[in-house]
């Protein structure tokens, strides 16, 4: 079932993040994501629009999106592979026309994941924090994406 998160969440989602985040970029040193917990405690959660997926009772991952950004989408490391990042994405996809993130280039597995839920490459940063070098990804709704599709305009000689 996905829900509103709640602040009696925040215990269970902080450490989902957390283990989350070491596993999924072992290319970053684990003090750094322990370094960034108080961080999202007080600031990152709090400025979100955070749902949470419990399973048996207890928070099994969660999605954070700020506009149309999706800053977060993380789920237990012992749930993963249970269709639960997916319907917390298709949950975020419904609230939103359009999303985008960024992920580190070097995490294959999610770059992977929400290219097969019709997420594009459309840029190419590097994390000022980490140093690692990230892609910005979008995903525009296929109702919205046909309504910014251009009629196609007259032949125009001069193209």
């Amino acid at each position: 079932m996905i829900r509103t998160f709640a602040h009696d969440d925040m215990e269970a989602v902080l450490d989902i993040w957390l283990r989350a985040s070491v596993r999924a970029h072992d290319f970053v040193p684990p003090d750094f994501w322990q370094g960034q917990l108080e961080a999202m405690r007080t600031q990152y959660l709090p400025a979100a629009d955070v749902h949470v997926f419990e399973y048996a009772a207890t928070v099994a991952g969660f999605s954070a999106l700020v506009e149309d950004r999706l800053a977060a989408l993380f789920v237990a490391p012992e749930r993963q592979g249970q269709g639960i990042g997916t319907a917390l994405l298709r949950h975020a996809q419904q609230r939103r026309s359009s999303l985008e993130l960024s992920v580190y280039a070097s995490n294959a597995p999610s770059i992977a994941f929400y290219q097969s839920h019709g997420f594009s490459i459309v840029g190419h940063t590097v994390d000022a924090t980490t140093g690692q070098d990230e892609y910005t990804m979008r995903w525009m709704h296929p109702e919205a994406s046909r309504q910014a599709t251009p009629a196609a305009a007259p032949f125009d000689s001069t193209r």
